[in-house]
């Protein structure tokens, strides 16, 4: 007998509440870490970069392919209304998960990278900037928090002002407040670095920020896997994540902002599902968040995305907070045993993400060797080439952990890098 049509396959597995946090049982929900490299068990150290899928996230992906595929907001129709419903749903989901005051502040896009960008452009265009003015980031920016600013920087002559780190990674706050002026119109900052680890104090960024009057965007991407946020708590004006990072489908991200600028701000993009009325003469735009999702979204993404807030549900937040950060001391009191290496970036507050480098090897040879064991880390300058730049490295490695990786992997990474040291003698 077939499933009926708008429900889940009955191959699909619910999300349970895990009491413990066990992390041999959390392994067998991500199909991938069962897979062999090179005929030995992957070793997935590249969490910053992207996150593994449980079985739940690909199943609710695969269901709504299989059984509730529509185009949504515009059918009246059954599976319309359905695939409307679980889209709109997964919108509640992120609002409850960061805590926001309504799910209308929750815009759906690419991820990240558009959210920045979608910003950057409709502020430029909304004309909250005038030439002269400025826009305070850190050196410890992905690329994606400094080039949208200065694309639109270059056409309207604003000025990029950049904090300061010091050598162990973390914002020199005394400088920080320096920055500020008449001028100062933004503050857009990472709340965790993807290649220090650090983890900045955006309570305090923020409310200094609004000391001055000024508006504050936070890129949580590596902040959202490993602790719990609460955007009203932060009272950050927007705060934007990818779902891929999140064990999430890639493609899908938020963007959250305050009623009061997203209101004020004109559309990103023109097109269907975002107007009210349309002439040859005038367009009128609908409310938020309609007003910046123009075009047919991804919705199985949206879906799959709140699927995986649903299994982060099922754990203690401060379970997974407390299991990354012993591997992360674990991992680092590991590596400094190993003759040569450096960490860079020592702060005290860290998510589980450690960069380092060889004396004498080059970081893409590491990669390269010990991906032969099945060994999976990143190499390069991870988008942040002004914080190689700021150590004085053209690159590093860099290893970062997710809610399942255990001591044992990390074990696997130091007798692989042993092995690379090995083969360069």
């Amino acid at each position: 007998m077939e499933d009926e049509p708008g429900i889940l396959r009955k191959s699909v597995k619910e999300n349970r509440s895990y009491k413990r946090f066990d992390v041999y049982e959390i392994r067998k929900e991500f199909p991938i870490l069962q897979r062999l490299i090179n005929d030995k068990p992957l070793v997935y150290l590249d969490n910053a970069a992207t996150t593994q899928k449980p079985h739940q996230v690909i199943d609710s992906i695969n269901n709504y392919y299989y059984y509730d595929n529509a185009n949504i907001h515009r059918g009246l129709y059954f599976l319309s209304e359905v695939a409307t419903e679980a889209y709109e749903k997964a919108r509640l989901k992120v609002k409850e998960f960061i805590n926001a005051l309504s799910a209308s502040e929750i815009i759906f896009v690419k991820g990240a990278t558009e959210a920045i960008n979608l910003i950057a452009s409709s502020m430029f265009r909304a004309g909250f900037f005038e030439e002269g003015d400025e826009v305070i980031v850190s050196n410890m920016e992905h690329h994606a928090n400094i080039v949208p600013w200065q694309i639109n920087c270059e056409k309207r002559k604003i000025k990029l002002k950049v904090v300061p780190i010091t050598d162990s990674g973390e914002l020199i706050m005394e400088e920080y407040v320096k920055l500020f002026s008449s001028k100062t119109k933004l503050v857009s900052i990472v709340h965790t670095s993807n290649s220090l680890g650090t983890i900045n104090p955006v309570k305090e960024i923020i409310n200094i920020a609004h000391d001055y009057n000024v508006p504050v965007l936070i890129d949580g991407s590596q902040a959202v896997p490993h602790s719990k946020i609460d955007v009203q708590d932060l009272n950050c004006d927007f705060f934007v994540f990818s779902g891929h990072k999140l064990y999430g489908p890639t493609g899908i991200g938020v963007l959250y902002g305050k009623t009061k600028y997203l209101d004020m701000l004109p559309p990103y993009q023109g097109g269907g599902d975002m107007i009210r009325t349309v002439t040859f003469d005038e367009t009128t735009f609908d409310d938020i968040p309609n007003k910046f999702e123009a075009g047919t979204p991804n919705i199985a993404g949206g879906i799959g995305l709140g699927t995986a807030i649903d299994f982060l549900g099922s754990f203690d937040f401060d379970d997974i907070t407390t299991h990354e950060q012993n591997l992360l001391n674990y991992a680092t009191q590991r590596l400094l045993e190993i003759p040569g290496l450096k960490i860079i970036g020592t702060a005290k507050e860290k998510a589980s993400v450690i960069s380092f480098v060889i004396d004498g090897i080059h970081p893409y040879d590491i990669g390269t060797i010990i991906d032969t064991d099945g060994i999976a880390i990143r190499t390069g300058h991870h988008c942040t080439q002004p914080v190689m730049k700021r150590f004085n490295v053209p690159a590093t490695a860099r290893a970062s952990f997710g809610l399942y990786n255990t001591r044992e992997e990390i074990d696997k990474l130091i007798n692989g890098l042993n092995k690379v040291i090995k083969m360069f003698k």
